[in-house]
């Protein structure tokens, strides 16, 4: 069977620096690239976490109008951390946990566009 890899994961974003910020102060993931619309209807931007080639992609839409709709928000991109203490303590005093389940050793937060976020600890 053919080689197939991982590459990214898209979401749309409402305000592409906001977004970045957040992803970079509750999560560490920084910006590898990059593209711009020649005609500005859209702005992309990677980010990653330095050890995998793995990456984010924000898009934001000069065109969109109003919240995105998440439905149910059922799906969700999962990150795990070698110091799951400290990564709750930082998401507590960010006040982005919107939903925890300690039975599990998990939680998640919430970006500034509602996406969940699952945080749980390295080698579970």
């Amino acid at each position: 069977m053919q080689k197939v890899m991982f590459n990214h994961f898209n979401i749309n974003v409402s305000d592409i620096e906001r977004s970045a910020e957040f992803y970079e102060r509750a999560l560490g993931l920084k910006r590898v690239g990059n593209l711009d619309a020649p005609d500005g209807s859209y702005k992309i931007l990677y980010l990653g976490d330095g050890n995998t080639s793995f990456r984010l992609e924000l898009t934001w839409l000069r065109d969109k109008v109003g919240k995105y709709d998440l439905g149910d928000n059922e799906f969700h991109l999962a990150f795990e951390t070698d110091d799951y203490e400290a990564a709750h303590a930082r998401h507590k005093a960010m006040g982005c946990i919107c939903y925890e389940n300690p039975e599990m050793g998990i939680y998640f937060i919430s970006d500034p566009d509602n996406y969940w976020l699952e945080v749980l600890p390295a080698k579970r």
